[in-house]
């Protein structure tokens, strides 16, 4: 057994004040209303209300109007968001609400000249409360996706305008993805400017603040150099054994099957003040910092989404994944308005003997008769002979598949799995689940109609062994070192270098991110040949980011892998 050196809680250092408490924070509050009389705390969608609100009631003689009250009736906002949540369990459209749509004008007027004639102190909490109160003090309550998820699943929050604490988690989550966040972010992006302070509630009943200049230094200091996002791990139906031991995680708990450990739209960053973590939706550095992070032709491509993905899916122990298709660009923009698809690759990781991958087709197989059998397991009638349809690929540690969009594939169980991907993160149609349940005790939603119209036929056995396993050729060598393309395929954005090395290994970013993982090694350190920033040391798997604007840097083995060689896998866009 291995000790871990994962480091669960990667932070960026800053100097800066910060206040923890409620006790602290409402005096800070209190001091603000003395001044200004008035005091707007605005709110990503999913902060707990309650808390806030029961908190604020011990100012005193003071008046507070909740954002909610002044928005459209419930019955009202539903009928506007209708077209975009759809009657798909799973599956909506990309919203283009705006959050003024979602205030009476009426309700509105009368509460600002209410707010504008009372002469009591004034505090205006919820979403939108700086389109309320566009000249006071400004208070931002922010929160990461994964915590949002957390509080879907124990039916904890209210959605925009629409108190859904009843629905299931995935109609939850939906209107979330589609609506809430989007119609969130877009405010949020023009609001930056006039925040006066920054609000952290992850953590129920232990708040923690920090002011404008600490809160813009630590984005700087995290964009001007590497930088790891909190990890996020999560059990799942196939979830296996091997997280557990390397990331050091709870070893009572059944499984963990995913670690989101960079998907900046869903991760946190913490900045260090103190000796305090304070966290923040890693999306917040996307949206300020866009240039530098991604590189101007990424960001002229992609505009403020961070395009490439890495998780881990560990079925170490565990089961297979479900047999799942991506959709092609054409149906994702068609179908969902999403602006590209969710093309994949799996890396391996780490493989057990009997591991395998299911990709592509058997070459000769009839399309009807596939179809027909899913439809017939689908109805229960029988089980699904994957084999018959699928290539079942024996696997084996560093191996690498592509995965294109319209690409019928799977993990088998016995893997460990690096997914790089492209970022659309919940298109996937799900074609059999090998008579499973979910982790509800439910049967996971399954998508065959939708998978007929996106398949690829075309991807059966001769071309997945020409195209899509191992594409690896060497780009260049030297002393100690070789760098070699692993792919992706020519029909996906993303390009993946693997680097071997005993000595340091000079790389630049090429005018896009670069995403990485240590695929072997127990420590590394990233140097800037300049100084420009500080040495960042990772560990073994772990996944870390090297924004656009450093250019020039190196890696090189570290600590106890000095005098061994290390390897690293690279993502980056292709210009």
């Amino acid at each position: 057994m291995r000790k871990s050196n994962y480091d669960k809680y990667p932070a960026t250092g800053i100097e800066g004040d910060i206040v923890v408490g409620w006790d602290d924070i409402l005096r800070l509050f209190a001091s603000l209303l003395e001044r200004h009389g008035r005091l707007a705390i605005d709110c990503y969608v999913g902060v707990r209300e309650e808390e806030l609100l029961g908190q604020l009631g011990r100012l005193g003689d003071v008046e507070v109007v909740n954002v909610r009250d002044l928005y459209h009736d419930e019955s009202r906002v539903r009928a506007m968001t209708e077209r975009f949540m759809t009657e798909d369990v799973l599956f909506g459209y990309v919203t283009n609400l705006e959050l003024a749509d979602y205030f009476d004008a009426r309700k509105l007027s009368a509460a600002r000249e209410d707010i504008a004639s009372s002469s009591r102190p004034v505090v205006v909490v919820g979403t939108g409360a700086g389109m309320v109160l566009p000249e006071a003090p400004l208070v931002y309550a922010d929160m990461a996706r994964w915590e949002l998820q957390q509080r879907f699943r124990r039916h904890e929050v209210r959605a925009l305008g629409v108190d859904n604490r009843g629905e299931a988690v995935s109609l939850q989550y939906k209107r979330g993805y589609f609506n809430d966040w989007r119609v969130c972010d877009r405010y949020k992006d023009g609001l930056f400017p006039r925040v006066d302070y920054w609000l952290d509630t992850h953590c129920a009943d232990r708040p923690k603040l920090i002011d404008r200049d600490t809160f813009l230094r630590g984005i700087e200091k995290t964009v001007s150099g590497p930088f790891r996002v909190v990890p996020f791990f999560d059990p799942a139906p196939w979830g296996g054994q091997w997280m557990k031991e390397v990331c050091g995680l709870d070893s009572s708990q059944p499984n963990y099957g995913w670690c989101f450990d960079c998907v900046p739209e869903e991760n946190s960053l913490y900045f260090r003040i103190g000796g305090e973590l304070f966290e923040l939706p890693s999306v917040d550095l996307v949206l300020l910092r866009s240039r530098a992070l991604l590189g101007e032709p990424v960001e002229a491509r992609f505009g403020k989404d961070f395009p490439i993905r890495f998780d881990f899916l560990d079925t170490m122990g565990g089961g297979n994944l479900s047999l799942q298709v991506h959709p092609t660009t054409q149906f994702i923009r068609e179908s969902f308005g999403m602006c590209y698809t969710q093309d994949e690759s799996y890396y391996l990781l780490d493989a057990g003997d009997d591991a395998v991958v299911y990709l592509g087709l058997k070459s000769g197989i009839e399309p009807e008769a596939m179809m027909d059998d899913l439809r017939r397991a689908q109805r229960g009638e029988i089980v699904f002979d994957a084999e018959r349809y699928v290539n079942r690929i024996p696997a084996k540690k560093h191996d690498h598949f592509l995965i294109p969009g319209g690409t019928v594939h799977c993990s088998g169980a016995d893997s460990m799995v690096l997914e790089i991907s492209s970022t659309p993160n919940l298109f996937t149609f799900k074609l059999w689940d090998w008579q499973r349940l979910g982790l509800d005790g439910k049967p996971r939603p399954i998508n065959v109609e939708r998978g007929s119209r996106v398949i690829d036929w075309g991807r059966d056995t001769d071309y997945v062994r020409e195209h899509l396993m191992n594409h690896t050729r060497v780009v260049s060598c030297g002393e100690g070192w070789i760098e070699e393309s692993t792919g992706l395929h020519p029909n996906e954005f993303i390009e993946t270098r693997r680097h071997r090395f005993s000595v340091p290994v000079r790389h630049t970013t090429q005018h896009s991110v670069n995403v990485f993982n240590l695929l072997e090694g127990e420590e590394a350190v990233v140097e800037s040949p300049s100084g420009a920033f500080e040495p960042f040391v990772v560990h073994y798997a772990e996944t870390f980011i090297v924004p656009a604007g450093v250019g020039e840097y190196t890696i090189r083995p570290y600590g106890k892998s000095e005098g061994s060689t290390c390897v690293t896998i690279k993502a980056y866009v292709r210009i």
